[in-house]
Parts: C-alpha cells; sequence; structure tokens
C-alpha cells in the first residue's frame, strides 16, 4: 500500500497485535474512522505471535476473572464475533480444561472465591482425582521452586498435591492468526492497516493529542491516539510525553516458550489433553499439533529475569539454559517426558506491567489513551480489551471524568460488571499478584 503524504482519521491505533486489532475492531464497530500503523509486516507479528495463548481463568483479582470469564464466550463463539461472511481461515478454540496445581501463593481458595463470585464452573481435584484424570502425573509437593542445577531439585516430594480444574478452559491454536481475524474483521469495516510504518513523533496542540508523525514524514492526524504497540509502548509515551502519572511501571521482559513431544497418555491430536498451570515447579504446559507440548515458565523467583531495553535487540531464539530449566521442570512433573538436547521453540518480548495487570485508560494527554502491559496473560482478554478502549473513547471523548467516576462495563454475555478502575494507570501495584505470567 502506498503511503500517502498525509492521511487522517477519527482514531489511530499504533499496534497491530490481537490487542491492538481487537481495539481497532471495537472502534470501528462504533462507527469511528480508524487507521493502524504498526512496524511489522503483519498483523500479531510482535509479541502476540510469541504467546501460548492459552485460556484460563486464574486471575488474582475479581476484575481480572470477571474479563477472561467474558471473553472465553468471545473465543467459543469466534465466528459469530467477528461477524464472519467468507471462508477465510479462523484461529480455533480448544476447549480442553486447564488444571491449575495447588500452591502456596496464589493459593487455591483464592481462586475458588472468585470463580464463585463470578459465575466459572470448577472442580477441585485431591491427588487421587489428579491421578486418575491425568494418567502419568507425578503430584508430588515440591515448593518452592528451584534452579535445576540445584541438587535440592531432586529431593523427593514433601507431600501431594490436588488441583483446581477449569473445564471451560483451554487454548487457541494459532495467536498470530487470531490477529489476523481481527484484523480482517476490522477491515471489513473500512478500518486502514499500514504496516512497516514506525512511528516517531506524537503530535500535540496544547493538552490534547492531534496525530503521529512517521519515519517517511507522513503526518497521521486524529483526534484519539490509542497506544497498544506492547513491548515498545513505555518508548511511545516517552514519545508522547506521558507516564509521570502513571503509578505502575511496565518494562519489555524477554521470554520464551519451548516445543517437546508430549509424553505417552498426554492426550492426542483429536482429544488433547488439558492445560496445565503448575506454579510448585515454576513451569506452565499446553498440548500443540503433531503430538508435541508448549512448555513456558511461570517466572519464578529462583530464575533471573531477562529485563531489556531496546525490545529490537532481543535474541530470537531459544536458549539452552532457559530450555533446560523450563523442560526439565515439566519432566519432573511428567516423567514420562524427554529432554531433547537441543532447544526448540520460539522467543519473544513481552510488556510486563509491575503487577502483570495491563493497564486500560486515558492519560494526561487529552485524546492518548493506553492498552499497555498485556503481554504474556492478556491475549485471552483481547475481545474484551477491545470493548473496553471502545468504552472508555466513547465515555471520555464526551466528556466523562473517568479518574474520578471510573467506567463500569457490563459484559454482554455473563452480565459481570468490570469495574476499569482495575485497569487504571493510577491504581496501587497488586501485591496479591503471583508477580509472574499467570497474573
Amino acid at each position: 500500500m502506498t503511503t500517502p503524504e498525509a492521511a487522517g482519521a477519527d482514531a489511530v491505533v499504533v499496534g497491530a497485535g490481537v490487542i491492538g486489532a481487537a481495539v481497532a475492531y471495537e472502534l470501528a464497530r462504533t462507527g469511528r474512522s480508524v487507521i493502524v500503523l504498526d512496524k511489522a509486516g503483519g498483523a500479531g507479528h510482535g509479541s502476540t505471535s510469541a504467546s501460548s495463548a492459552i485460556i484460563r481463568f486464574t486471575y488474582s483479582t475479581r476484575d481480572g476473572v470477571a474479563t477472561s470469564w467474558e471473553s472465553q464466550h468471545y473465543w467459543s463463539h469466534w465466528a459469530a464475533y467477528l461477524r464472519c461472511s467468507d471462508r477465510r481461515p479462523l484461529a480455533r478454540f480448544h476447549r480442553t480444561g486447564a488444571v491449575a496445581l495447588d500452591a502456596p501463593f496464589p493459593p487455591a481458595s483464592a481462586f475458588v472465591a472468585l470463580f464463585d463470585e463470578v459465575g466459572v464452573p470448577y472442580e477441585r481435584w485431591d491427588a487421587a482425582t489428579l491421578r486418575d484424570r491425568m494418567p502419568g502425573i507425578d503430584p508430588g509437593r515440591y515448593w518452592p521452586p528451584r534452579p535445576v542445577h540445584d541438587d535440592a531439585f531432586f529431593a523427593g516430594p514433601t507431600g501431594e498435591l490436588g488441583a483446581l480444574f477449569m473445564p471451560e478452559a483451554g487454548f487457541v491454536d494459532d495467536p498470530q492468526l487470531a490477529a489476523q481475524n481481527l484484523a480482517d474483521a476490522a477491515a471489513g469495516l473500512g478500518v486502514r492497516f499500514l504496516f512497516h510504518r514506525r512511528v516517531v513523533g506524537v503530535d500535540r496542540r496544547a493538552d490534547r493529542v492531534s496525530g503521529v508523525r512517521l519515519s517517511d514524514g507522513t503526518l497521521v492526524t486524529a483526534p484519539v491516539v490509542v497506544n497498544a504497540a506492547g513491548p515498545w509502548s513505555g518508548a511511545l509515551n516517552r514519545l508522547a510525553g506521558v507516564g509521570a502519572e502513571f503509578t505502575v511501571g511496565v518494562r519489555p521482559l524477554r521470554e520464551e516458550v519451548h516445543q517437546v513431544a508430549a509424553p505417552g497418555g498426554y492426550g492426542t491430536d483429536d482429544t488433547p489433553g488439558p492445560v496445565v498451570a503448575d506454579l510448585d515447579l515454576g513451569t506452565y504446559l499446553r498440548p500443540a499439533t503433531g503430538g508435541n507440548l508448549l512448555i513456558g515458565g511461570t517466572d519464578p523467583e529462583c530464575d533471573p529475569r531477562e529485563w531489556i531495553d531496546d525490545p529490537d535487540t532481543a535474541k530470537p531464539y531459544p536458549t539452552v539454559r532457559r530450555f533446560q530449566a523450563q523442560v526439565t521442570r515439566a519432566a519432573r512433573r511428567f516423567p514420562g517426558l524427554t529432554v531433547p538436547n537441543r532447544p526448540t521453540g520460539i522467543a519473544g518480548v513481552y510488556d510486563v506491567a509491575d503487577d502483570w495487570t495491563p493497564i486500560y485508560d486515558r492519560t494526561d494527554l487529552g485524546g492518548y489513551y493506553v492498552a499497555m502491559g498485556t503481554s504474556g496473560n492478556q491475549f485471552k482478554n483481547a475481545p474484551l480489551a477491545g470493548r473496553f478502549l471502545a468504552a472508555l473513547v466513547d465515555r471520555v471523548e464526551a466528556g466523562h471524568d473517568h479518574d474520578r467516576d471510573p467506567v463500569r462495563y457490563t459484559c454482554e454475555h455473563t452480565g459481570n460488571v468490570i469495574d476499569l478502575s482495575a485497569f487504571s494507570r493510577r491504581r496501587p501495584v497488586d501485591t496479591d499478584s503471583p508477580r509472574s505470567v499467570m497474573g
């Protein structure tokens, strides 16, 4: 697509990942003209492509649980949500269920109380049920997670674990395709996507945003700009001169997800096994095509985190150290799993808030909004993130003071009411959060 010398719209969204594409789709559904800018070559080519795309409901806050539970209903009826009328391929939600193994923090009782309040179905399993429902699992308690090269890692269990089972959970098979689906749906409503476009400036008039400038000199004018730039969101905020009022910090973090052959008995392509969240050992896994597993880490305190300054410098390939740590932990839980000698998988850069809860909010610069701190645990919430930003833009641009009187969103499918101050840039940092990808 040829870049015009100047372009304008009612709103500009910076970032065409699953969050940015969802925001663009929902803004267009409100009747706004929208332009989406991304420096990559297509929708979902950044952090979204490195997502494990797990759909689960274990969050540390009531609003986080309610958001994920409502979002599941959109994934379950994906074509209807997108209003698809053609035969383009769609990402598919696999309802496998998810097993969250017991751990001291956060305790299962905290999730159960929130599930009861929000209406999420669940089952409590003891160790015997866990063995019966998941052949090949070792239900031993090994808390706390330890480095795999520490002799203590191989110490025997101190007891046995139960689990929290979520039958409506699962995973989306192709996160990048999901972002493309949202982009196609948005384009069907007139949204323009401009790829290979780097934002180098944010224009403002007095105390309002007026557009963004691109590296080729193009000015894209708009009274509303939404920062959904993933790990580049902090840099975009600095260009806009916003962030000083934020009480929650956001910064880029390099993460890895590995792929190995599933152990015998775990499941098949036709009947995949459940997602497993194992905070006791510090890992998680989900089925993948071809009889494989995707394995990631839950960022236990014993593992150094790879914070980075510039997302463009992050190495895109998995490392031996991270591969051995995460896959060996999974093999401790599933003794039939083989740990290969060579790492296989992907690496990506996440946009991480201090408490791993995203920021969906306005800012002190009029017309400038953020959907940031979303990587790692917000893929599942993309439909609601789009709805939240559309609601905020509608209300705030009409004169509503969201800071003094927070917007409340009523869920279409579950009827739950979500207080959007839970995702405020000025909220207290959540001390009950596990401070990990598990949110």
